[in-house]
């Protein structure tokens, strides 16, 4: 079974960034094994499947990847196809160019980028509940305000009705998306090259 990073990226087997991927075979192995875990799992634990998708889906939208954004919008179609428009819509509104926030005061001060945070209405939270609203509000800090995370932004989550180990799994969720979504768009760029390139 193909590797849902060879599948997002369109790889040709055998292609020059094919045999390239294929090298990484650790890594190739660890990034679906943790698509698996976190977007499949056998127990969802603390986070429930709805709202691991959910963050999922959103997450991919504001990273503008459009087959990646695809795939976790599919997904999550298929899991709560009422949730899903509400959750997308939020996505769309709350994309951007990223990242935003301000360093602690020091060397990298000037890199410095304002940029107002991600809140959702109260109907809106209304509309998807509280503990997911603080998850998208959560998920859009780390995503395009990565400068901005503190103490404050975790204690939202807890106040939402968040633990722990909650906590950990949707950071982790975030991370990991990043990552899967920069291989995706990175490959993607590099057959579009060699594509363009005349034979």
């Amino acid at each position: 079974m193909t590797d849902l990073i060879t599948r997002l990226s369109g790889l040709s087997v055998g292609s020059p960034e094919d045999r390239a991927f294929a090298n990484r075979a650790e890594a190739r192995r660890q990034s679906e094994d943790s698509y698996l875990l976190l977007l499949h799992p056998a127990d969802s634990g603390p986070v429930s499947l709805v709202e691991r998708r959910a963050v999922a889906a959103f997450v991919a939208v504001l990273h503008q990847q459009p087959e990646t954004a695809a795939h976790y919008r599919a997904l999550l179609e298929g899991t709560d196809s009422v949730l899903a428009p509400t959750v997308l819509r939020l996505a769309e509104s709350a994309r951007g160019p990223g990242p935003w926030g301000r360093y602690p005061s020091g060397p990298l001060s000037h890199e410095d980028q304002p940029g107002a945070p991600f809140r959702l209405t109260r109907e809106q939270r209304d509309a998807i509940g509280l503990r997911l609203a603080a998850a998208l509000e959560h998920a859009h800090l780390l995503t395009l305000h990565p400068r901005d995370a503190s103490r404050d932004a975790l204690q939202a989550l807890l106040d939402a009705g968040w633990t722990t180990p909650g906590i950990v799994t949707l950071s982790q969720l975030v991370a990991f998306l990043a990552f899967q979504i920069r291989v995706v768009a990175g490959l993607t760029v590099l057959q579009a090259a060699r594509s363009a390139v005349p034979a």
